[in-house]
């Protein structure tokens, strides 16, 4: 069944003609040693039961979400690597079209755009950084509420959203701040964002007996198995019992607002696993972290709406619930409903982040924020449950280790730098390490410096 998909999608990909590598050549012509980002992130392992909701949700038949995928993963990639280049001049980066067949990367100095277009994107000139509206951004945040409950940059339109409950209520935010409104785009809303509280990933369980949420991705940290999920479900030492009600652990951290993470440490009934529940109760494989483009393709699992699809709109999204305001979320057009919190996102098989909460709801429609996953990983030291891959050719028979400074199990963000093998990289998209995904391995991860 794997191997179908492999085909399927490799035969997807040449027939589109992409190219979207990075180097300008088509992902076929790739060299061996040096695979592709949809390679790396094993988009042709895809399910069919993801591929049966991306059609649900997308309007997409198997083979364009198979495309689609691994479209995603190579503009990630590709996206990652000219925001290295651009520096202080990048004013982010998006995909388009059904199959996400369109990078446009956005910049404030024109003399990028040739190497922009050489690299397979499209190129936009734009007046202002993706720095400097995340800073007006964070301006607001200090002083929004309620009447103002999401803060955005939106680079497709080059400016800083905020939406709006009341009329007039932006206006007031952007004078109590000094924030020039030629900055500002301002959209009114009928709904504020909630916590979903009453709510494998996906899979419920109960908070002290009582309310609902559903679990994120699970996790091990040394011999202790758990799961990471949201912090509104649960405070430190909150008990938990899983879907059956079977005594399941208890909360070891939690933060909300400001951040909306915890994981779970469960008793020794409960295996980790490195799925996520998908369409119809089957398993969902799990590979990685790698957090994927504006405009890519997710997928959501909660105990009460179960496997919906969208995409990603923004990341770095600042949200105001009534409890205080929470930042660093990535907001989606998938929908969710009270019991969805703390609930798995996937894109392809790259863990996302877990639910938030939202607008809306799943039979007209809805917003959502995920919480991602890496800064849990990283905040916690935990290490995502992730389904075996080839683990690399590694070095040959008496040769030594390479050493250096990468290691397995690390949480990298974009722009960190390691040395592994005498040579110095730098993370070109964040993720968790893995055996397999050392940085010679992995050009869509990992640019030598």
């Amino acid at each position: 069944m794997l191997k179908r998909h492999a085909r399927a999608a490799c035969t997807a990909l040449a027939a589109a003609g992409l190219l979207l590598a990075g180097t300008g050549g088509a992902i076929a012509d790739s060299a061996p040693a040096t695979p592709s980002a949809a390679t790396t992130l094993r988009t042709a392992d895809a399910p069919p039961e993801l591929l049966a909701a991306m059609g649900r949700d997308l309007g997409l038949t198997p083979t364009q979400a198979e495309a689609r995928l691994a479209h995603e993963a190579e503009a990630g990639a590709t996206a990652a690597r000219l925001r290295d280049r651009l520096g202080a001049a990048f004013a982010g980066a998006w995909v388009d079209g059904a199959d996400a067949g369109t990078l446009t990367v956005a910049t404030t100095r024109a003399a990028d755009t040739a190497a922009i277009r050489a690299a397979g994107a499209r190129a936009q000139l734009v007046t202002r950084t993706l720095a400097a509206l995340d800073a007006d951004r964070a301006v607001l945040d200090r002083a929004a509420g309620p009447a103002t409950p999401v803060r955005y940059v939106d680079p497709r339109s080059n400016t800083l959203v905020v939406e709006e409950t009341e009329a007039g209520a932006a206006a007031a935010l952007l004078a109590a701040t000094g924030t020039d409104p030629g900055r500002v785009t301002v959209v009114r809303t009928a709904e504020a964002p909630r916590p979903l509280y009453d709510l494998r990933g996906g899979d419920a369980y109960y908070m002290n007996g009582s309310g609902r949420c559903s679990v994120g991705f699970p996790v091990t940290k040394g011999s202790t198995h758990g799961f990471a999920t949201a912090g509104h479900c649960g405070r430190a030492g909150t008990t938990t019992s899983g879907f059956n009600q079977v005594a399941q652990g208890s909360f070891q951290a939690s933060v909300f607002p400001g951040n909306d993470m915890a994981w779970v440490a469960a008793n020794t009934q409960w295996t980790a696993t490195p799925y996520v529940k998908g369409s119809g109760g089957a398993n969902t494989q799990v590979t990685g972290s790698v957090l994927q483009p504006v405009g890519a393709s997710v997928c959501r699992s909660g105990s009460t709406t179960g496997w919906h699809c969208g995409t990603i709109q923004q990341h770095n999204t600042s949200v105001t619930y009534p409890e205080g305001t929470i930042s660093g979320v990535t907001r989606t057009t998938v929908c969710a409903e009270p019991g969805d919190s703390g609930g798995s996102y996937i894109s392809g098989s790259q863990a996302q982040g877990v639910t938030s909460g939202g607008s809306g709801n799943c039979s007209s429609g809805g917003t959502t924020f995920f919480q991602p996953l890496n800064p849990i990983l990283s905040a916690y030291g935990l290490t995502l449950k992730v389904s075996g891959g080839d683990p690399g050719p590694g070095p040959g028979p008496g040769e030594p280790e390479p050493g250096g400074t990468w290691k397995a199990g690390t949480v990298y963000a974009a722009g960190a730098t390691v040395t592994h093998g005498g040579a110095t990289y730098r993370c070109l998209q964040g993720h968790q390490a893995q055996p397999g995904w050392e940085p010679p391995n992995v050009p869509a991860l990992w640019q030598r410096v």
